[in-house]
């Protein structure tokens, strides 16, 4: 009987070495699409607070290792609107409630987190980085902006490049002073082929603000620029800004989410209240993809009944 159980015993070891191990060697990551904190969103917070936004999906962010969501506006004091159309700004305090939620990392570039200033954006940038959340796509030059935010979880590295390569109204670039990204695709590929070079065990995400509002099929530039990126190594690219969600496709093997539309916004076209959010699971040998339906609710997103996306 001794014999038995010394025989035994070392295999039950290896088999819950091999479980822990497992989990170990998985990396999470939840994409949503944009996060608007004003407009009609406004009255809401004040009411409600920024924390009960997120209720409908507190499982799945909790279930993440990290989550990234598109921050449509700036967060702070300053009362200094660029000459656009649509100018948004959120309050500096909220930053807290957004990581309270299980926000992790906010995307920066887009067209609307300059919409109070470089001041305004910077204010954004350290209130973010005071209350926990990672910002993307921010920096005083080129090199900075380009330089991706990087995620471990044991041996394993995801490294997020975040560019709007969109014209915005009334920005101009301005080398030195802060700013978000705008990199083209082009130098974005560059930007990766050169991490990959050094970093060729990292994986490699592109989330970019790109294609044309409210078209729910990429445009043929979406899908040139998402040939570019995955020949220049990335793993998978997560896009927003066309306020409706694309289709997910594989480029070799590669997901590409063009759009995951909406996330906390107060728009009300039936289009614009479908979402989607993209979890994207790294191991050492595989990138796996979910698109996540999301329903938006009184501004608000829910999991939608629907069955999940699955590859």
């Amino acid at each position: 009987m001794l014999k038995t159980l010394l025989w035994i015993y070392p295999l039950l070891c290896l088999f819950s070495s091999c479980r822990q191990q497992t989990k170990e060697d998985t990396l999470s990551i939840l994409f949503t699409g944009d996060v608007l904190l004003d407009r009609g969103m406004r009255p809401w917070i004040e009411r409600e607070g920024v924390k009960g936004l997120f209720q409908g999906v507190c499982e799945a962010f909790q279930k993440a290792d990290a989550v990234v969501i598109n921050l449509e506006c700036p967060l702070t004091e300053r009362h200094t609107p660029v000459g656009k159309k649509f100018v948004f700004r959120g309050e500096p305090t909220w930053a807290k409630a957004l990581r309270q939620a299980g926000i992790t990392h906010a995307a920066l570039a887009n067209n609307h987190t300059i919409d109070h200033g470089r001041d305004g954006l910077a204010d954004t940038y350290h209130v973010l980085r005071d209350a926990d959340i990672v910002p993307l796509g921010y920096g005083k030059t080129v090199e900075e902006q380009t330089t991706p935010v990087t995620i471990r979880k044991g041996k394993l590295e995801v490294a997020l490049f975040n560019t709007i390569p969109l014209p915005i109204e009334n920005w101009p670039r301005a080398e030195g002073k802060p700013d978000i990204c705008r990199a083209s695709v082009k130098r974005l590929a560059a930007a990766i082929r050169k991490y990959k070079a050094s970093h060729p065990s990292a994986r490699i995400v592109a989330v970019l603000h790109w294609g044309t509002e409210f078209q729910p099929i990429p445009d043929m530039q979406q899908r040139y620029d998402a040939h570019l990126l995955v020949q220049a190594g990335a793993d998978a690219i997560i896009g927003h800004h066309p306020h409706v969600v694309q289709p997910l496709e594989y480029i070799d093997s590669r997901p590409v989410f063009y759009s995951l539309g909406n996330f906390v916004f107060d728009q009300s076209h039936p289009d614009c209240r479908k979402a989607s959010m993209a979890l994207l699971r790294f191991k050492a040998s595989e990138v796996q993809a979910r698109a996540i339906p999301v329903e938006i609710r009184q501004c608000r997103p829910q999991i939608s009944r629907k069955q999940h996306e699955n590859r």
